[in-house]
């Protein structure tokens, strides 16, 4: 029992001198802060004051400190201002277990680790957050980058008050971007939309009707509704009616944007397909696992290179295309070239040789959707204005289908394969009694084909899961892009293609998804009725 009581002993003083020095260690850090000394005594009042009394002490020390103390505002705001106890040092703090990892409240330097009994919050409530939040836009007002500048004046329009009308209006006549131009003169419109004075209200529903923010149209509604001024009440009105007509036409460009995007994600998926279409003849079931290939493959390269996903995609595309342009020739080489002349068993062994490759994806990835991770420079979007932006991996996207499609042309035109390809496409018999070896154009055509293929599956995997029934969802879509255009008619697979893609985005909001794809369906085929060979059939030879 002794020992056992001089063993708890022994221990109990390791912890107490390893907690005093852990203190020690922390009280001797200094807090790094650029702040004078008037301030840092304030700072350390927000230890002892009440929570009721926080608020005056916060209101001095953003006037006092200026944007030096927008990192204490910010942390303050996120929950994660904190003490220690011993020392009364205000500090940054984030759960690590157990205990807390604190950090210098300017600097960001480690500070060490203590456990929740040495360290204790500084708590707010509601009203002190929504104070925070416009101190913080305020203090943003001053920084030096312009689209900081912007974001704080958008995030003061909900909250306009004396303090911070008086700031817009001192900052307004040294600011010299005429964004954040414009956006403080819409904040001075809707404060002075509230104005006793008719004439100042009328002054007001001129600049609050040039702009589209959703603040600006509420107060139009509103004055519109029930202004008691008839002409100001007519002039919301008017307003009104001119950023709805803008609103329209920001729609119809926001769902063309979307109908190209898919219509270049169906580019990708059908040009492979109206190659080996238009060359070979044969109906290649298997193509759209050719796709889930190449969206496979850029799971995998990210698998390998976790820490460089930035460039991730740049490995990800000749990968793709080598390794489902591989998996072309093997399945040309193997199957198809055995059944030249017989498209019901091509199509048959095709559509065999797709359920062996999604269930293969079964077996090695499992049958569970795959996540792949998007580069920082396609998150994200471009906002044109506040009702439309445009996604930045939809926009790469499209760049991206119209670079491969150009190469594309530049390769059938340009080199010795796009010759050889063109002459089999055109009369295989002569092309053969030429001297060309139909037999491996044929199977560079499919290498060639299932590789681009697999470069749409790269681009598909930016935008929807990865799974072994990806294919499935576009082999239909690639079918009916390549019948519409012209069987072989790479030009036709570009305008079907953007075409359905268009039609189909527009469709979609009046009648649904699975309708829209259904009159979609059914227009093709009433088409094919009157033009069988599509919108730009072949000519010459090649038309046979």
């Amino acid at each position: 029992m002794r020992h056992l009581l001089a063993v708890f002993c022994c221990y109990f003083a390791v912890f107490s001198v390893s907690v005093q020095a852990n203190e020690q260690t922390i009280s001797d850090s200094q807090i790094s802060t650029a702040v004078a000394p008037s301030t840092s005594m304030l700072i350390q009042q927000l230890v002892e004051v009440k929570l009721s009394k926080s608020l005056p002490l916060l209101e001095r020390l953003e006037a006092e400190g200026g944007t030096e103390l927008l990192p204490l505002f910010k942390t303050l705001l996120e929950g994660r201002l904190y003490f220690i106890k011993s020392t009364k040092q205000v500090v940054a703090a984030d759960k690590t277990g157990s205990d807390y990892q604190l950090f210098d409240l300017f600097s960001g330097e480690t500070l060490g680790m203590m456990n929740k009994k040495q360290i204790k919050k500084i708590r707010v409530n509601n009203k002190l957050r929504v104070f925070l939040r416009g101190a913080i836009a305020r203090l943003d007002l001053k920084h030096p980058d312009a689209d900081k500048r912007l974001a704080a004046v958008k995030a003061l329009l909900t909250s306009l008050d004396s303090s911070t009308l008086n700031t817009l209006e001192a900052i307004r006549n040294t600011e010299s971007d005429e964004h954040v131009l414009a956006m403080i003169d819409l904040a001075l419109a809707l404060d002075l939309s509230r104005s006793p004075i008719p004439e100042k209200r009328l002054a007001a529903v001129t600049v609050l009707g040039d702009s589209l923010e959703s603040d600006s149209r509420n107060r139009l509604n509103v004055m519109a509704e029930s202004d008691p001024d008839t002409q100001v009440k007519q002039a919301a009105e008017v307003a009104l009616k001119k950023i709805n007509e803008r609103i329209e036409f920001y729609d119809f460009v926001d769902q063309l944007f979307f109908g190209l995007s898919l219509g270049s994600v169906l580019l990708l998926a059908a040009i492979g397909l109206a190659i080996t279409f238009g060359v070979m003849g044969v109906i290649n079931m298997a193509h759209g696992e050719m796709i889930m290939l190449g969206a496979y493959t850029t799971y995998v390269v990210q698998l390998m290179m976790p820490e460089y996903i930035e460039y991730s995609l740049w490995v990800a595309i000749p990968a793709a295309f080598v390794v489902s342009g591989l998996f072309g020739i093997l399945i040309e080489r193997g199957v198809i070239r055995h059944l030249h002349g017989r498209p019901l068993e091509t199509l048959l062994a095709t559509f065999g040789i797709s359920l062996i490759l999604q269930q293969l994806v079964r077996t090695v990835f499992s049958p569970l959707n795959r996540q792949v991770e998007s580069p920082l420079w396609m998150s994200g979007s471009l906002e044109i204005n506040p009702v439309l932006s445009l996604t930045f991996n939809r926009l790469y996207i499209l760049a991206f289908a119209l670079l491969v499609f150009g190469l594309l042309l530049l390769i059938l035109r340009k080199t010795s394969l796009g010759l050889n390809v063109r002459a089999v496409s055109q009369n295989r018999s002569m092309a053969k009694a030429m001297g060309i070896r139909t037999d491996w154009v044929d199977a560079m055509t499919f290498g060639l084909g299932s590789g681009i293929a697999g470069i749409a599956g790269v681009a598909l995997s930016q935008l929807t899961n990865v799974g072994p029934n990806l294919g499935q969802s576009y082999i239909i879509d690639s079918f009916m892009v390549v019948v519409f255009g012209g069987v072989g008619n790479l030009w036709g697979t570009l305008v079907a293609a953007f075409s359905l893609g268009v039609a189909n985005k527009f469709l979609e909001p009046v009648t649904g998804a699975v309708l829209a794809s259904i009159l979609v369906l059914v227009f093709i085929i009433l088409f094919i009725q009157k033009k069988p060979k599509g919108l730009f059939p072949q000519k010459g030879r090649a038309a046979e």
